[in-house]
């Protein structure tokens, strides 16, 4: 984030760069029916093959500023045992949908020094990868921030040792034009004012603005800058609040920015900090995904 940020901090807090969504992560039991999910709402989706954990395959939505909504589920013939000690196990076994969300990094070891200079805990560079469909191989590595669930309540951070666009655009293109990008990565936390507290040590963020949308059921928090959205249950009656008590604080919604709007169908609509958030029909995707006029 911009260095002034870093004034409303202490001084030893470094401001970290701009936010750059890599891809947003959707969880289920079935590949299949998470593309399903989204083709229904008119979202197209692509087969990109397995992972080289042997557990998990994924398909993506690519996005023109190169994010994209990445689908993953388990294999059909995964091994019982190593799908039980995947890190998204809970998520992946019980369809949970949004699951986690990444950084992109240019520079992940000066990222991992400036987080640990912030006394935030964080992981050194792992290396994974997969084979697309095609027999191309991609590489890149990864760090966790938190000492949580990986991207979850923080993001992880991701850096290619391959060329990016072959992983975002396998087929060389994004899926459509209609959407923009991710916008908001709607998290649902326990403890709002402890949650805005962790963010703005990691981040060097300024006080977030908060509302509370009955609709939604929640108090929200948005900071300035960045493509977060903290959601507190607004009670114990709370879809959120059930959802935190079986996959704890993560991803609950993710809002895509829409460059034309008008061509999809939205169950219902709310404003959040000024802005018009259109939902999709949640029944029909099988999770929450939302849209917002691009800026």
């Amino acid at each position: 984030m911009r260095a002034v940020f870093a004034m409303l901090l202490p001084a030893m807090i470094l401001p970290a760069s701009d936010f750059q969504i890599d891809h947003v992560t959707v969880a289920g039991s079935d590949i299949r029916k998470l593309q399903a999910g989204l083709a229904a709402i008119g979202i197209a989706s692509v087969y990109g093959g397995a992972h080289i954990n042997n557990t998990t395959e994924m398909a993506l939505a690519p996005l023109p500023d190169g994010a994209y909504l990445e689908l993953m589920a388990l294999r059909r013939n995964a091994d019982p045992r190593l799908a039980g000690q995947h890190v998204w196990a809970r998520f992946l076994k019980g369809d949970a949908g949004p699951c986690a969300w990444a950084l992109r990094e240019k520079d992940l070891p000066a990222e991992v020094r400036r987080l640990k200079a912030a006394g935030i805990q964080v992981s050194e560079p792992v290396a994974s990868g997969r084979e697309r469909p095609d027999g191309v191989r991609l590489d890149w590595e990864t760090s966790d921030i938190g000492g949580g669930v990986r991207g979850a309540f923080f993001p992880f951070l991701i850096h290619d040792l391959t060329s990016r666009d072959l992983r975002a655009f396998p087929q060389g293109k994004p899926a459509g034009g209609d959407f923009r990008g991710i916008s908001r990565v709607v998290i649902a936390v326990r403890d709002l004012d402890a949650a805005i507290a962790r963010y703005r040590r990691a981040y060097a963020l300024p006080e977030p603005v908060r509302q509370t949308d009955p609709a939604f059921g929640a108090h929200l928090a948005s900071f300035a800058g960045a493509p977060v959205v903290l959601a507190q249950p607004l009670d114990s009656d709370s879809w959120l609040y059930l959802r935190l008590d079986r996959f704890g604080e993560s991803p609950c919604a993710f809002v895509l920015a829409a460059v034309r709007p008008e061509r999809y169908q939205a169950l219902s609509r709310t404003s959040w900090f000024g802005a018009e958030i259109s939902w999709f029909d949640a029944e029909k995707l099988g999770w929450r995904l939302g849209f917002e006029k691009a800026m």
